[in-house]
């Protein structure tokens, strides 16, 4: 029998033994064949395997995600209509649209109650010119008018 030693593959893809053997139970990696002495011999395709993981992690995809990538390229995306890379591409960069749309929202509110001088929460929760959203709707009059809140 040949194959890849647990070690080997971790080595080979970049990856620690503990990830090998956590994707395994994920069942994102394959159960390997044992070899008589009882190691797993892991196939040369599951560096290419592990690589893609952790490619389709860096863009931001979930374990969950990764795992129905995975299962629609070996059933095929043609048969489960919206499954493959480019539909879960295009959902995944709305979601990280939306991300950086509140991201936005949160630094502008930041630098807003740094403008306005906020240094106390619980005196700003009180002060209607305070840009900190107490109450779910930013409040920007302080910076607007360009001057401090005073909270």
């Amino acid at each position: 029998m040949s194959g890849l030693r647990t070690g080997q593959l971790a080595d080979a893809a970049g990856v620690n033994i503990q990830t090998l053997r956590y994707y395994e139970r994920r069942g994102l990696l394959a159960e390997p064949d044992r070899s008589l002495g009882g190691h797993r011999l892991y196939p040369e395709q599951s560096v290419t395997v592990l690589r893609v993981i952790k490619a389709a992690q860096r863009l931001g995809f979930t374990l969950d995600e990764v795992a129905d990538l995975l299962e629609a390229t070996q059933l095929g995306a043609k048969h489960r209509p919206g499954a493959g890379l480019q539909a879960r591409a295009e959902a995944k960069l709305a979601e990280i649209d939306a991300k950086l749309a509140e991201l936005t929202a949160v630094r502008h509110t930041l630098r807003a109650a740094l403008a306005a001088g906020c240094d106390d929460l619980v005196v700003c929760s009180e002060s209607p010119c305070c840009p900190v959203p107490f109450t779910g709707e930013a409040s920007t009059r302080a910076v607007e008018g360009g001057g401090r809140c005073g909270c």
